[in-house]
């Protein structure tokens, strides 16, 4: 259902503890009591949702809305709203169903060029790039390739644009973007985006191309190789095949 992609949850939850407060402050609640009632509510919203990230993003927007805003004890609710458009402006609904925006760790790709190792003037793509850090690595570990970014947020283009110089970053649809072009492809999506990233590769990457995962990987698929960061996070490495892959389910 529409009103169960992410993070629509989280503002609707945000919106909730918001209403909740305001409504004890209407009802003679003194500030302390109502932003303990409004952060009860976040934090019960929270624990609703599967993951433990969305968990902490629900029960913590509350709280941290009212530190942001300077709050006094009779900041108003409304004023939240402009956060909140600063969102869906930097975040807009067509990207709610991807990966949220986690930046790629430095030095994460290092073992790249020895295990996947690329000819000068190859094409290489960060599918849904972001803030542009994921191809800040790519441009690191392989400095003689074509680097590439694609994200459908605007204004998360621009930035990408400025911070990694020497990277082609552009606007658009990960998921209708052709694939074929690329030597290796890389993503930091989620779990459930997983089955879908590894059909479009099967049905789109020439023979020897790379496709590479953070954090994820693909499910029932052998990797070529993979690692695992000081973070804890892994890196998985694999070469697609055509018709490897079953259709995607939506």
């Amino acid at each position: 259902m529409w009103i169960t992609r992410w993070p629509l949850p989280a503002l609707l939850s945000w919106l909730a503890a918001w209403f909740v407060y305001a409504a004890a402050l209407a009802a003679g609640l003194s500030p302390g009591p109502a932003l303990t009632a409004g952060a009860a509510v976040g934090a019960g919203l929270g624990w609703l949702q599967n993951e433990r990230w969305r968990r902490l993003i629900v029960a913590l927007g509350f709280p941290a809305s009212v530190l942001a805003l300077g709050w006094q004890g009779g900041t108003s609710g409304l004023l939240w709203l402009a956060p909140l458009a600063l969102l869906w402006w930097l975040y807009p609904r067509r990207a709610w169903t991807e990966a949220p925006l986690f930046p790629t760790p430095r030095g994460a790709l290092d073992r790249l060029p020895t295990l996947a190792p690329l000819p000068p003037g190859a094409r290489v793509l960060d599918a849904g790039c972001g803030a542009g850090d994921g191809l800040r690595e790519l441009r690191h570990v392989y400095r003689q390739a074509r680097v590439e970014g694609v994200e459908w947020s605007l204004p998360l283009v621009w930035f990408a644009r400025w911070r990694v110089r020497g990277a082609a970053a552009r606007q658009g649809d990960l998921w209708a973007d052709d694939w074929a072009p690329f030597a290796l492809v890389y993503v930091f999506q989620r779990p459930e985006s997983m089955p879908r990233v590894w059909a479009k590769a099967c049905a789109e990457m020439a023979p020897g191309a790379w496709l590479v995962s953070l954090d994820f990987a693909v499910p029932v698929v052998e990797p070529a190789a993979s690692w695992q960061l000081p973070s804890g996070q892994c890196v998985w490495l694999y070469r697609p095949l055509r018709n490897a892959a079953s259709k995607p389910s939506n």
